[in-house]
């Protein structure tokens, strides 16, 4: 679903990634771990064009190396940040309903000329934006707040959902369990297999390797802006490497 060849970032003289490559199908979580600076981010501004790069990226078979940032979300490549994005004076439903315009609007003719067609479109597109938010976890009693006064927790959840919309083909996942843990992170857990069970494919970047081990179908290991591993969960928690960049040492 998602390719990347020889993806490269230079910040100036300043150089954070070079020669990275993976790929991941639907159906499938990519996890991809290192020390902090080692390029993760990085990796994901140049596969969705955000920084200037080298290397090639592909969706769906297609080459989209050039595609505007815009266009690549339009075409179902999504993604998440570290820090939560929402548009703060609309409640959480009405962030979802903004996420969902491609699949439910109107021409501004119909909104001008025919607005009871405008209604029954909003409507519609209400009661898609409440199921798509139950049917994830996140309760009718938080819709129809603010963002910025639902749980932590749920505000992460919130991060997923948005990007994912009605279906998103791929989906990459910036730190998705930042500042959360006990049953936050298992909530997130079952919706980051639920996803991958639609058929998404999902790339996490993540610190937590609890939560990581245990949802990532495949882990590639970043270091100093270089590929230095990729396998198996079981096979990257074996590697003598791994353990000395990312831990520290080696057994």
């Amino acid at each position: 679903m998602l390719r990347v060849e020889n993806l490269g970032v230079r910040y100036g003289s300043l150089v954070a990634l070079e020669g990275v490559s993976w790929q991941v199908n639907a159906r499938e979580i990519l996890g991809i771990i290192g020390p902090n600076g080692a390029g993760k981010s990085s990796c994901f501004a140049a596969v969705t064009n955000s920084v200037p790069h080298q290397g090639e990226v592909y969706l769906n078979g297609a080459r989209v190396t050039d595609e505007p940032t815009p266009r690549l979300a339009r075409l179902g490549l999504r993604r998440t940040f570290q820090q939560n994005a929402f548009f703060g004076k609309l409640t959480v439903l009405e962030n979802v309903i903004g996420a969902l315009l491609a699949e439910h609007s109107t021409p501004l003719a119909f909104a001008l000329l025919a607005p009871w067609v405008e209604l029954r479109v909003r409507r519609r597109a209400e009661a898609a934006a409440a199921d798509l938010l139950e049917r994830f976890g996140i309760e009718a009693a938080y819709h129809d707040m603010l963002p910025g006064d639902i749980p932590y927790g749920t505000q992460r959840l919130l991060s997923v959902v948005l990007a994912y919309g009605t279906g998103a083909p791929a989906v990459l996942l910036d730190e998705p369990a930042a500042g959360i843990g006990g049953d936050d992170m298992k909530r997130l857990a079952s919706l980051l297999t639920e996803l991958r069970d639609l058929g998404t494919a999902l790339v996490v970047i993540e610190h937590h390797m609890d939560l990581i081990m245990s949802v990532a179908d495949r882990i590639v290991v970043i270091d100093q802006g270089r590929m230095l591993a990729t396998g198996t969960p079981a096979e990257v928690r074996q590697n003598a490497a791994v353990l000395e960049a990312y831990l520290g040492r080696s057994e």
